[in-house]
């Protein structure tokens, strides 16, 4: 039966967190996907969506960006059309990260965060980031296939702590045991 297995199609990444109290600085949480290509997988990603950017081929793009985490349900959303990127893309790799404007933050320091990763009404994941709580920004999902076969989810949650340049050129180098 494996070769009726039609593989991930069209994937939800939604995040959510709670406006900061009165007073404090807005905190700013930014979906970010990056891919990478076959014949370089774990190499630099060939091109890198996130809040004022889409895929050329209009496959990965922003439904919503929140820039205080104000609003009702989930406040930064990404679409990720798996099934109409092209043949040449093997991965894609979905972080998060946090602005460090006005005021330098971490996990830790986000109210209330949440993220789902679904395909249409099906749940693959759930998080609170409790895992990277010391962290500027996050990996969060990870999408592959090999050669024309059928996407792949691999879920897991790896923090990063540094600048969110850094991290978007380095969010799909191979994982360290």
């Amino acid at each position: 039966m494996d070769g009726l297995n039609k593989g991930l199609r069209k994937v939800e990444i939604a995040m959510r967190w709670d406006p900061s109290p009165a007073g404090q600085p807005s905190t700013d949480l930014d979906l970010v996907a990056a891919t990478y290509q076959a014949d370089d997988p774990y190499g630099d990603p060939t091109y890198v969506v996130h809040f004022d950017s889409r895929s050329p081929d209009g496959t990965i793009y922003l439904n919503r960006d929140s820039k205080d985490g104000q609003g009702f349900g989930y406040d930064e959303v990404m679409t990720l059309e798996l099934d109409r990127l092209d043949s040449r893309y093997a991965r894609v790799v979905v972080g998060v990260v946090i602005q460090q404007r006005p005021a330098e933050r971490t996990f830790v320091s986000v109210a209330n965060p949440g993220l789902r990763i679904r395909e249409g009404y099906t749940v693959l994941a759930e998080d609170d980031f409790g895992g990277v709580l010391g962290a500027t920004a996050a990996t969060v999902a990870e999408f592959v296939r090999d050669g024309s076969g059928p996407w792949e989810f691999r879920p897991g949650l790896r923090g990063f702590e540094g600048d969110p340049v850094d991290f978007a050129r380095t969010m799909g180098a191979a994982r360290r045991p």
